[in-house]
């Protein structure tokens, strides 16, 4: 009991805060993401054209600047489910093209699913587990998410003049899915150390991340089947 004790006072502040925030951060992940899955279903029955996923997309990111906004009022959550439902429904023709161009493809998008839920929960548990600061990776992280952007613009900008470059793609899938796992890692540690404190903005980066992930397992999964 001594003990008990003992540890429950050497808890910090911003330990016992960031558990709190993190609680509440999984509990509105697991809704939006189950809302995000919903409104890509509903896509892909509904099947629109590439260019109305392609303005959901821009759409939803271009709400992460009324999000920020609004992050500490309770309008912040019709926010981050009208992103968190965009985010969903532009991936409705992608995922139709991975079912309707292959026979796996059904499977394959069970398959990134599944992959991505065991990355997220293996990744979670160990940084709740461990209690390790991961916050030595964020410029690493950083310098990487900024190299993985300007290959995807290059990548695009070679297929578009005709020059596309044999296996860019995949080494562009490869590194999105270490550093969105290295990324997990890094905001669940910010969470628990205090870093963030706003359960909705901690949300939005974790369900980025996961998004990522999903999407470039996906590529590496089908690139794999072909």
């Amino acid at each position: 009991m001594a003990d008990a004790r003992f540890i429950d006072q050497a808890r910090s502040p911003s330990t016992l805060s960031g558990h709190k925030v993190l609680r509440q951060t999984y509990t509105l992940l697991a809704m939006t993401l189950v809302w995000s899955a919903l409104t890509a279903v509903a896509s892909m029955m509904i099947n629109p054209p590439h260019m109305i996923a392609i303005f959901c997309f821009l759409g939803s990111f271009g709400m992460l600047f009324f999000l920020r906004r609004v992050a500490n009022s309770a309008k912040a959550l019709y926010w981050v489910f009208g992103f968190t439902g965009l985010m969903g429904f532009a991936l409705g023709p992608m995922l139709n093209n991975y079912v309707m161009s292959s026979a796996s493809g059904s499977f394959l998008i069970f398959q990134a699913l599944a992959t991505t839920g065991a990355i997220f929960l293996s990744l979670s548990g160990y940084t709740l587990i461990s209690k390790k600061d991961f916050s030595f990776m964020g410029g690493f992280l950083m310098v990487g998410l900024w190299v993985l952007i300007g290959a995807i613009v290059f990548n695009l900008i070679a297929g578009l003049m005709g020059y596309p470059i044999s296996g860019l793609h995949l080494a562009i899938s490869s590194m999105a899915v270490v550093i969105f796992s290295g990324l997990i890692l890094y905001d669940t540690s910010r969470i628990l150390n205090g870093g963030e404190t706003n359960y909705i903005m901690a949300t939005v980066s974790l369900y980025l991340n996961i998004y990522n992930l999903f999407i470039h397992l996906l590529a590496l999964f089908g690139w794999a089947d072909d």
